[in-house]
């Protein structure tokens, strides 16, 4: 498949991973809407090519404004071809030490949002009989990774969803459905992470700084989706051995797991800094 011409819808498009797959699309000749919640930093990104370009800044959450959205959405080109639902938010913080309105906004945002634009985009695509639908998962929607219960929850439930939606809609009305699962990506995922008590962390992770550059991970995004791989993971290194280990060898995972986990429970019974360990899972 070519983006050329293209119309396609990205979420999360101010920055990260949703900046750099709305770069590549426009790149490509794409026709790209470019949502989020800074209005600012969507226009930067769509004066790259104007005229390809449509701003449609809304608050993922918002159910009761969504349908307005996707009206206005449809009615640019009179259609959509492919939606990438990318928008999200990660967590920093032991299940011992979050509080439960901290997981309430993790599923909100990172499972119900786009579970909400996606239910209603896909009617319109069934009476097409096309249509492309990708979502942003994690390798921690595999693996269950310490620090992370909330978004690993979440993320799970965004594998689950997804890969069932495909089931109904892939031969029955040529719809793609393609989850992604990426690992550390140089974004502002971790800054941007919730703490235990909702709160902004504020710094990034070692890992993160050290990850996968964000045009690459577009990259591979993009040839995956073209290619119409149904799970692309965006991996490498101890990340991708442990979606090999989820599957190959689940309890040699495990026991690796709860070694960090008696890590990170010795420091905070020490009341010492918990940091995220070198057992990356991440976006």
């Amino acid at each position: 498949m070519s983006y050329q011409g293209k119309v396609v819808w990205v979420t999360g498009a101010s920055s990260g991973i949703g900046e750099a797959l709305a770069n590549a699309l426009l790149h490509s000749g794409a026709q790209v809407i470019l949502s989020g919640r800074r209005v600012g930093e969507l226009e930067r990104v769509a004066a790259a090519a104007p005229d390809r370009a449509l701003v449609l800044p809304f608050e993922t959450t918002d159910y009761d404004a969504l349908p307005q959205v996707v009206e206005q959405a449809w009615a640019w080109r009179g259609r959509i071809d492919v939606l990438i639902n990318n928008a999200g938010v990660s967590q920093r913080s032991l299940a011992l030490d979050t509080r439960l309105e901290v997981y309430r906004q993790l599923i909100e945002v990172d499972y119900l949002a786009p579970l909400a634009l996606t239910q209603l985009v896909v009617p319109r695509m069934v009476e097409r009989r096309t249509g492309h639908i990708a979502v942003i998962s994690s390798v921690a929607g595999k693996v269950g990774t310490p620090l992370r219960s909330g978004y690993c929850g979440a993320k799970h439930a965004v594998v689950g969803y997804f890969d069932a939606l495909r089931g109904e809609i892939e031969q029955a009305y040529g719809i793609r459905v393609s989850v992604i699962l990426p690992g550390s990506v140089q974004t502002s995922v971790a800054v941007n992470a919730l703490v235990g008590d909702g709160s902004s962390r504020g710094r990034s992770d070692a890992n993160i700084e050290n990850g996968m550059p964000v045009a690459t991970a577009a990259k591979i995004i993009l040839d995956g989706m073209a290619e119409g791989k149904r799970e692309i993971p965006v991996a490498e290194g101890k990340e991708l051995a442990a979606l090999h280990l989820r599957t190959q060898d689940p309890e040699r995972l495990f026991d690796m797991l709860a070694k960090e986990g008696a890590r990170l429970a010795t420091l905070r019974e020490e009341g010492r800094s918990i940091d995220p360990s070198d057992i990356r899972s991440e976006r």
